[in-house]
C-alpha cells in the first residue's frame, strides 16, 4: 500500500529470502566462503556446519551456497529434520532422484541404490551434496544415519559431502558423547552472528535501493532505533521496517523518524510497558521473600537427599507467572547443561555469606548514573562480579566458559530474553547485555521500585530503569553451579539421582508437585503445567531452562535484592 507514496516498485522488507534483495555482510561473506570452502574440499568429504540464531540469515546463506555450486553438483535439500532416520535417508533419496519404488521399508536397501547412484556420478566426475535445513532438530539416531552415509567412499574419496544448517542448540547436541564420531568429521564450522549497527543501517539502504527508492526515508535516528529493536537480526528488521514504512504512509509522512520505529516495534513485539502492566511481578515479589528453601549442592552419592534440607513451600498459588517475554527451551546461548544442583562444594548455600545490604553498599548517583567509564570498569570485571555473587571468586573463567558454551567447567550458563519482570521472577542475579555501538555486561543484583541495583558487589548503584532501557533490549546471562556430569535432559522414565533431585526441587515448586518421587506419565503432566505457568515450552522434559525455573526459587544466596512495592 506504502509502495507508490515512496517510489518503490516491489516491497523492500519482504521476509521471504528474495535473492535480489540479499546484503552480504562481512559476517555473511566470510560465512559463504567457509561453506564454499568446505563444500569444495573434493575428496576430504565430512560435514559443513553453519549455526546462527533465528532469523540471522542462515537459509539466504543455504540458498547462495546453492547457487555458486557448481553445475556438476547434485544437491539434496533437507528441510524438514523432524524425520525418523528411514524417512530421512527415503527424502535424500526422492531428492537426488533415486528410484525407492518397493525398497523404502528397507534402510539397507536405500542405502544399496543411494551408494549405486553416489559410485555413477563420482564415476562422471560429478558431487553429490546434502543439505539439511533446521538441524538442530535431527534426533541422534537420524544424525546417526546421516554420519553412517558418509562412510560411503572409494579408497581415495569420499562420496558424499553433508551441510548442517541449524540453531546455537545444534552444537551442544553435536557434543553429545554419543555423536563424538559426527562431531570429529565436521571440517568446517561458522557461527553466524545479527549484524552490527554499521551493518544494519547499510542493510536498509541496500534493500530499499533494490526496490527503486530515489531516497532513504529512514533518518539516522530511525537507523539506530530499528537497530535497537531488531538487535541486528534481519528477519526482524525486514519485520519492523515494512511497519515502520506502513505507518509513514498512514501519517503522509515521507521521513521515518526514530519515534515512529519505536512505535512500529511496540506492534510487532511485545513491549515492556505492556509487561508491566501485569500486576503478577509486585506479588512474586513479596512471595519470593518467603521462600527459606536450604539445598545442599553436593556430587553424585547416596547422601544426595540426606543432605537436601527442605523448608516450606512458598504460598503463591494465586500468582500467575507472565506470558510476555518467556523465554524460550532453546535458548539463543548454548548451555554447558543444567543448575546448581548436583554441584560440589564445601559449605550448604544457607550457610555462605550473605549478599551485601543494598541499604548500606549501594551508592545513589544522581542522573547521569551510568558513564561510560564506570560500564566499562563493569564490563571488564563482570564475570569476577558474577563468580563473586556465587561465593566463587576463583571462578571467574569457568562461569565465563561456560556462557561461551564450554561444557562441564563446573558452572552451568544460559542466555535469555525477555523483560524486567521475567528477571524478577526467576529471583537470581544475571548479566544484562547492553548495546549501544557496542556490547557490554552489567551485573544486576536487585529491584528498587522502579529502580534497579547494578554493578559488581562493591560498586553497586542504584538506577532508574530508564537509563538501562536505551541500551538494554531484554538479554541478560544467567550462570549458576553445576555438577559436570549433570546430565543434558531428563525424561519421562529415566530415574536415579538426578531425578530424585529434581522431584525435591518440585515438592517446593509452586503449585508443588506432591506425587510419587518417579518421573512418570503423572509427574510428566504436572510438568507440563508448570512449563506452561512459567512460558516454557511445554515438552514435558527437563532441560536447562525448566531446570532453571525448578531450581531457582530453592537457591537462598545469591539472590536479587527485591523490594515490596508492585510494578506499575
Amino acid at each position: 500500500m506504502y509502495l507508490q507514496f515512496f517510489g518503490l516498485s516491489e516491497a523492500p522488507f519482504a521476509i521471504t529470502p528474495d535473492p535480489a534483495f540479499v546484503y552480504l555482510s562481512p559476517e555473511h561473506r566470510d560465512a559463504l566462503a567457509h561453506l564454499l570452502h568446505g563444500v569444495g574440499q573434493g575428496g576430504s568429504g565430512g560435514f559443513v556446519q553453519l549455526t546462527g540464531e533465528v532469523g540471522t540469515g542462515k537459509t539466504t546463506m543455504c540458498r547462495c551456497l546453492l547457487e555458486q555450486l557448481p553445475d556438476q553438483t547434485h544437491v539434496a535439500l533437507v528441510l524438514n529434520p523432524l524425520l525418523t532416520p528411514r524417512e530421512l535417508l527415503a527424502t535424500i533419496c526422492e531428492e537426488l532422484g533415486i528410484d525407492t519404488r518397493g525398497i523404502t521399508d528397507s534402510s539397507k536397501a536405500m542405502v544399496d541404490a543411494l551408494n549405486a547412484y553416489l559410485l555413477a556420478q563420482h564415476a562422471k566426475g560429478h558431487r553429490v551434496v546434502v543439505v539439511i535445513d533446521e538441524a538442530q532438530n535431527l534426533s541422534p539416531e537420524a544424525l546417526e544415519q546421516v554420519r553412517l552415509l558418509t562412510n560411503l567412499e572409494t579408497p581415495k574419496e569420499k562420496l558424499l559431502q553433508m551441510v548442517l544448517l541449524g540453531q546455537p542448540e545444534l552444537r551442544p547436541l553435536l557434543r553429545r558423547q554419543n555423536l563424538r564420531q559426527l562431531a570429529q568429521r565436521i571440517t568446517a564450522r561458522y557461527h553466524l552472528e545479527p549484524l552490527n549497527q554499521q551493518e544494519t543501517a547499510a542493510y536498509v539502504r541496500h534493500r530499499m535501493k533494490v526496490a527503486g527508492a530515489q531516497r532513504n526515508p529512514f533518518t539516522r535516528s530511525a537507523m539506530r532505533a530499528l537497530y535497537q529493536r531488531s538487535c541486528g537480526v534481519p528477519r526482524l528488521i525486514n519485520i519492523i521496517a515494512d511497519r515502520a514504512l506502513a505507518g509513514a504512509y498512514a501519517r503522509e509522512s515521507g521521513r521515518i523518524n526514530a519515534r515512529l520505529v519505536h512505535a512500529a516495534a511496540d506492534e510487532v513485539q511485545p513491549s515492556e510497558s505492556r509487561v508491566r502492566s501485569n500486576p503478577w511481578p509486585g506479588l512474586l515479589a513479596t512471595a519470593s521473600g518467603l521462600v527459606l528453601v536450604l539445598i545442599t549442592l553436593l556430587t553424585w552419592g547416596p547422601a544426595w537427599l540426606d543432605r537436601f534440607d527442605s523448608a516450606p513451600s512458598p504460598d503463591v498459588a494465586a500468582v500467575e507467572p507472565a506470558a510476555t517475554g518467556a523465554a524460550q527451551e532453546s535458548a539463543p546461548v548454548e548451555a554447558a547443561a543444567e543448575t546448581a544442583v548436583g554441584q560440589p562444594v564445601d559449605t550448604p548455600i544457607a550457610e555462605q555469606t550473605a549478599a551485601p545490604d543494598v541499604s548500606e553498599s549501594v551508592v545513589v548517583d544522581p542522573v547521569p548514573a551510568l558513564e561510560t567509564s564506570w560500564l566499562d570498569d563493569q564490563h571488564r570485571t563482570a564475570w569476577r562480579s558474577l563468580a563473586e555473587l556465587w561465593q566463587s571468586p576463583g571462578e571467574a573463567l569457568a562461569i565465563q566458559s561456560a556462557c561461551d558454551g564450554a561444557p562441564a567447567t563446573g558452572f552451568a550458563c544460559l542466555r535469555q530474553s525477555g523483560s524486567w519482570a521475567r528477571i524478577r521472577e526467576l529471583g537470581l542475579p544475571v548479566l544484562l547485555v547492553l548495546r549501544d555501538g557496542g556490547t557490554r555486561l552489567l551485573p544486576l543484583t536487585g529491584f528498587e521500585g522502579r529502580n534497579v541495583v547494578v554493578g559488581a558487589p562493591a560498586a553497586q548503584r542504584v538506577v532508574a530503569r530508564g537509563e538501562i532501557d536505551e541500551s538494554w533490549w531484554g538479554d541478560y546471562l544467567v550462570a549458576w553451579p553445576q555438577a559436570p556430569d549433570w546430565p543434558l535432559e531428563i525424561r519421562r522414565g529415566e530415574s536415579g539421582p538426578a531425578v530424585d533431585i529434581v522431584m525435591q526441587m518440585a515438592s517446593f515448586a509452586a503449585p508443588a508437585w506432591s506425587g510419587a518421587g518417579v518421573f512418570d506419565a503423572e509427574f510428566e503432566a504436572w510438568l507440563l503445567d508448570f512449563q506452561r505457568r512459567r512460558g516454557l515450552a511445554p515438552d514435558g522434559i527437563i532441560g536447562p531452562n525448566t531446570l532453571l525455573y525448578l531450581m531457582a526459587p530453592t537457591i537462598t544466596e545469591p539472590r536479587l535484592v527485591l523490594d515490596n512495592a508492585e510494578e506499575g
